[in-house]
């Protein structure tokens, strides 16, 4: 590459680790995705560091774990004294542009009481310029809806709105019913249309776009033809016990979720349904409907793809494909991701480097462990950028390259801060103060342990249950197991305690700084 180089990270919402049609899934298509994967690498052993939103994005674009961050919650705020990707990119004389959000609460101790950043989780981040900042409102796109002609006087409540007077055939579910408008006029249309228009008059300059989709997340209506491409005739039903009562005795922490996302319309905007009781017909229905929102973002996920090798970029731009965290599907009776099993935090990673270092493993996949916290080093090295010694994640180009670094992780670390600050609902409900409402797991190939501040710990045999179906925290023949995680997961924590000054030391001679 003569030209300095290019950088496009994508993230969606939302969106499972396992919903790649290259790794076999029987409903899901993802030929854009499957195809960037054959020219890059895919890595299916890829995890988020926490969940909801914010937290997640605050761990992917700062590279800090939620311990070391402490943005807990959407709305918890983020100590600006915190670097991120796109002041980092700055350094090396991009400006990062923004198409969607970051769901960053900004610190309050630098802003005025009145400033209206303090009313909302969906600040944008130090360092980015939002080209189109999109966030839960989404004014940019519904006035662009209205001008169409779409009557939506209420704006962000009508936009998920189901198509009034819709035949529904009666073998399919509640959300087999559209959007009132079709795919062509979009959220992810609008985006990527946006993205199209800002990238094809910089071909002369490098250029850096961290491009946000809100999809996969909820609501699970999608737009025509994407409502039907996924029979849910089809689709498995997700493993879970008998019952949802059957369910909530494994832990308080499940029965106290399962209570929360129980109302209708709370989890599923709109949905008369409550997801937690939902029929068979409409969970296979609602799973389906999120597997065709995937299949629309694929979409343009190749639409993008296209137009950089028409262009010309393709050969001198990095591009990442991720999310910020993942999706329940009904496992366990549960639709979300605010709960400590797998699907919540396993998530898609597909990364292509242009360069020819990065050949020998072109098409390749990586089962090494690797977490959110790794994007941000790794969009850095590429860049030949200093990794900041906060960081608690690992640039993955050794990787991309066909090496493993020595010392590679073999688990990974993830947390959940469930406070709920403003309601005290979480608090009140499991009778516990709001700094104990929180957990640490540490997951390798064989156990997945959780600790929490102030309820029970779980132990799962992930070799033997992959689903964390049977909790063995409390057999005693368990007992030394959960001891050797636990001092494993106290190593860990110990390893990555904040750190930026921590490997400097004043001395007569000056500072003396160290790796």
């Amino acid at each position: 590459m003569t030209q300095r180089p290019n950088v496009l990270f994508i993230c969606a919402d939302q969106w499972r680790g396992d919903c790649i049609s290259a790794l076999g899934h029987p409903n899901v298509k993802t030929p854009n995705l499957d195809a960037l994967a054959a020219d890059g690498v895919l890595f299916t052993s890829h995890f988020g560091q926490c969940t909801p939103c914010g937290p997640s994005r605050t761990s992917l674009l700062t590279g800090l774990y939620l311990m070391n961050h402490r943005s807990g919650r959407n709305g918890t705020p983020l100590d600006a004294r915190h670097t991120n990707v796109a002041l980092e990119a700055r350094k090396a004389g991009y400006r990062p542009a923004l198409f969607g959000y970051t769901d960053t609460s900004a610190d309050p101790r630098g802003l005025d009481a009145n400033d209206p950043a303090l009313t909302t989780y969906e600040s944008v981040m130090p360092g980015f310029e939002a080209a189109l900042h999109l966030p839960d409102e989404m004014e940019e796109w519904i006035a662009d809806l209205v001008a169409k002609g779409y009557d939506l006087p209420g704006g962000r409540h009508d936009v998920f709105k189901p198509k009034p007077g819709f035949d529904k055939p009666t073998n399919r579910g509640f959300r087999y019913i559209p959007t009132v408008y079709p795919a062509e006029h979009s959220e992810a249309t609008f985006l990527t249309d946006a993205f199209l228009k800002w990238v094809s008059v910089r071909r002369d300059s490098p250029w850096f776009a961290h491009f946000v989709f809100l999809r996969p997340h909820p609501p699970l209506i999608a737009p025509e033809p994407y409502n039907a491409l996924v029979d849910p005739a089809d689709v498995a039903l997700p493993v879970r016990a008998a019952t949802p009562e059957a369910e909530r005795s494994q832990h308080p922490l499940l029965a106290y979720e399962l209570e929360r996302i129980s109302e209708p319309g709370l989890y599923d905007e709109h949905s008369p349904l409550d997801p937690v009781s939902a029929n068979e017909l409409e969970i296979r229905q609602m799973r389906a409907a999120y597997y065709g929102l995937i299949a629309e973002l694929d979409h343009h996920v190749g639409r993008i793809i296209e137009h950089l090798k028409r262009t010309g970029e393709y050969e001198r731009t990095l591009i990442v494909v991720t999310s910020d965290h993942a999706e329940m599907l009904g496992g366990h009776h549960v639709w979300g991701k605010e709960i400590y099993f797998d699907p919540a935090f396993h998530l898609p990673l597909v990364i292509r480097d242009p360069r020819p270092e990065a050949d020998a493993m072109r098409g390749g996949r990586i089962d090494a462990f690797t977490e959110a916290v790794d994007i941000m080093p790794t969009i850095l090295d590429w860049l030949g950028q200093a990794v900041p010694r906060a960081c608690d994640g690992r640039s993955l180009l050794p990787l991309l390259q066909g090496g493993v670094p020595a010392g590679w992780r073999e688990a990974v670390f993830f947390e959940h801060d469930f406070r709920t600050v403003a309601t005290q609902r979480a608090e009140q409900a499991l009778g516990i103060s709001s700094d104990q409402c929180s957990y640490a797991a540490i997951r390798d190939r064989h156990y997945k342990y959780v600790h929490f501040a102030a309820l029970p710990p779980l132990l799962f045999d992930i070799a033997a249950d992959p689903h964390e179906t049977e909790n063995l925290a409390g057999r005693p023949e368990m007992a030394a197991t959960i001891a050797a995680y636990a001092q494993k997961m106290l190593s860990w924590r110990l390893e990555h305690a904040e750190r930026t000054l921590t490997n400097m030391q004043l001395t007569p001679d000056g500072v003396v700084s160290r790796p």
